[in-house]
Parts: C-alpha cells; structure tokens; sequence
C-alpha cells in the first residue's frame, strides 16, 4: 500500500516516544528510505488530499499523512522528525516559529495565497467607506497583515512605510479614512453580520455562511506585501534537497490539485510559483525584522 492517513490527535497532545509508535514513525534515516515519507497538516480532511494522495501512489512513492489538530504541532513533530514535511503554514507564521523555537526549518516549496478580504454587508464596494470603524483580527499573525489590506486599499496611512507586520499604533489616524478596533478573530464574522465592516480571515466564512465573492477589497498575492503570506511545503535542512520530497511538492501543483484546492476554498485559493532560493530570501528577512 503505497499511501496511509494517520489521525494524529495523540501527536497534537504530546510529541513522547509513545506518540512515536502511535503514528507509526521511525525516526532516523532518509525520508522513503525502507518507510513512506510521513507528511504533516492540519487539514487532511479536504480533498485534496485524496487527489495528492492518488497521485502519489501512480508515483510509487509511499506516504503517511499526519493529521494534526493544532497549529503549532506540526513543527514540533518536524524539529523532532516525527515527520518528514509539513504543508500547513505560511511564510509569517513560519518564521515566528524559527524565532521563537530557536529554529531553522525551511521552505522548499510555494502552494497559495489565500487573500485576506474587507466585507461589508450591503456593499459592493468601498464607496461611502470614509469614517467607518473596520473590525481586524487582533492575532499577532493576521493583524498587521489585515492593516496591510486597509493600505493597499487605500483607506489606512501608515506613520513609516513599507512596514510587514504593523500593528494599530503605527497608524496615522489623521492621515486615514477609516479607524479598526481589533478583535477575536472569531468575532470579525460577527461585527460584519451587524451592518460593520470587517476584514475576516478565510477560515471563518464559510463557517459564517459569507459568500467569499462579497468582499468589497482583498489584498494581491503578487503584491510584495502579501509576500509572508504564502503557505509553503517545509521541511528540516537536512531534507531540503530530498528529490521525493521535492517531487511530492511538484505534485501539489498539478491541476487536478489545484482544482480540488480551488474549490475547498470557495474559490479564493490563489496558486503562487516562487522557487526555493526566493522563498528562503522572504524566510530570512521575516525572520531577521522578529528578531
């Protein structure tokens, strides 16, 4: 059998060697050397997973999909080789890892954008947006990456320009349309529902029932501000240059992937090409501007 799908909640609990055996990963060696190479996610329940897993197999190359139920196990398991690769994460929430882990796990590989939007109920666009109060997620990930989409919307001034991950105090107020309270990330779907405008992460409109087709402005993934918020296949150093972990990368791109991730996303994934070398260049500043 050249494909298994492993549920890892012990692996989200506790990374002990008891979890080891539980998911059945043997550390040490090459990944798919006499074992599958064991890849780890938080959302191996889309279907596209399905469709990668196929074409893997028509490969001949055995795999494990680890699922994880937190955001922050992944690498863990990663840094420990639990597991060989991980493809759940963007470049900003990688990098804050690396940094506050003491890390240097690296990307190998571009996937999608998932654009990040402003909603606002009865609106088609931004016309009549001056002097609204626009709820932002308050997280440290999609915070300044939410004020970044009311730059290029042209409705926030920043007090320095060219800033990645602003937060409201870096805001001119005197120079912008709108003002934005941060709340729960959860909650942006709520304020929206109540007449408010919002910026809300993609993960909480379907859940929400919002049509990701409302949006009256999303940011550009080919923007250099939309640059840390490319997701990414990652691995250990050791394996950067695996040539079956590269190839299961390249498999993420082949359209009848694309297609399924198209449509788990309602139609907002954006597929990105960036080659390694470039993405560890967006790594290494990410990483350098948290330090």
């Amino acid at each position: 059998m050249k494909f298994q799908k492993i549920i890892g909640g012990l692996a989200a609990v506790s990374l002990s060697a008891t979890t080891l055996v539980a998911c059945g990963a043997d550390g040490g060696g090459e990944p798919g050397e006499g074992g599958p190479i064991r890849i780890g996610s938080t959302d191996t329940n889309m279907r596209e997973w399905d469709v990668f897993a196929d074409l893997a197999e028509e490969e001949g190359i055995d795999i494990e999909i680890v699922d994880f139920s937190d955001y922050n196990t992944p690498n863990d398991a990663l840094a420990q080789d639990q597991i060989d690769v991980n493809k759940f994460q963007h470049l900003q929430f990688l990098s804050e890892y690396n940094v506050g882990s003491n890390a240097d796990l690296t990307p190998i590989s571009a996937t999608e954008i998932y654009p990040l939007a402003l909603f606002w109920q009865g609106h088609d666009s931004l016309d009549g947006i001056e002097g609204e109060e626009i709820a932002i997620p308050n997280d440290s990930t999609n915070q300044g990456r939410a004020i970044n989409v009311l730059v290029q919307a042209g409705l926030v001034t920043l007090r320095e320009d060219g800033l990645i991950n602003p937060t409201p105090a870096d805001i001119d107020e005197e120079a912008s349309d709108v003002t934005v309270t941060p709340v729960d990330a959860a909650q942006t779907a709520a304020v929206y529902q109540e007449g408010n405008p919002a910026v809300i992460n993609n993960s909480f409109l379907e859940r929400a029932g919002i049509d990701p087709k409302e949006a009256i402005f999303q940011d550009d993934p080919s923007n250099e501000e939309a640059e840390p918020y490319i997701n990414v296949w990652v691995t250990t150093p050791d394996n950067a240059d695996n040539e079956e972990i590269h190839r299961l990368a390249e498999l993420w791109k082949d359209p009848a992937v694309e297609e399924a991730v198209l449509e788990s996303s309602g139609g907002t994934a954006v597929p990105v090409d960036r080659s390694q070398e470039e993405l560890q260049e967006i790594l290494d500043r990410l990483e350098s501007e948290a330090q």
